[in-house]
């Protein structure tokens, strides 16, 4: 059974903190953050569609994901990884794509995981944002998303 009371820890106006507990091991936590066809799986917001995954896992790699809005409209993000520390931590740049194919305003994305006994400890922390619109605008669609992730393992237990 799913909880979907994750805990949401916004320390500033521009700063989104979501720290949840999955029910899988951390190796599996850590795989559908890196592999492209579990990504495919769960990386867009509730009653959104994957329409891509692309990414070269290495610092100084690029990545890019596509989505379908339930209305049809298509929404592409993307970013370069910053850090990666195997099964432990996944730093990387967030930006939505435009419509002339150039970036708009980049954020940071740091993922920590780690064992909670038999489970996953995730801290998602995104900082950068440009206005509490845009960070409240991301907590629901990152909300959506962990939700779909879940829904890939099984049972999880918001923290």
């Amino acid at each position: 059974m799913t909880n979907t009371n994750a805990e949401y820890n916004i320390s500033s106006d521009l700063e989104l903190i979501i720290t949840r507990i999955f029910d899988a091991p951390r190796e599996l936590v850590w795989k559908a953050w890196i592999e492209l066809e579990l990504l495919e799986r769960w990386i867009c917001p509730r009653d959104f569609n994957v329409t891509f995954c692309q990414g070269e896992l290495r610092i100084g790699g690029n990545w890019r994901t596509g989505m379908q809005s339930p209305e049809g409209v298509q929404h592409i993000c993307g970013g370069e990884y910053r850090e990666i520390i195997p099964l432990s931590k996944l730093v990387f740049t967030h930006a939505w794509e435009e419509g002339n194919g150039e970036f708009g305003p980049q954020t940071l994305v740091s993922v920590t995981i780690s064992d909670e006994g038999e489970k996953t400890l995730m801290r998602f922390e995104q900082t950068g944002f440009n206005s509490v619109e845009s960070r409240d605008g991301h907590e629901g669609g990152w909300t959506g998303a962990f939700e779909n992730l879940s829904s890939c393992f099984g049972k999880d237990k918001d923290k």
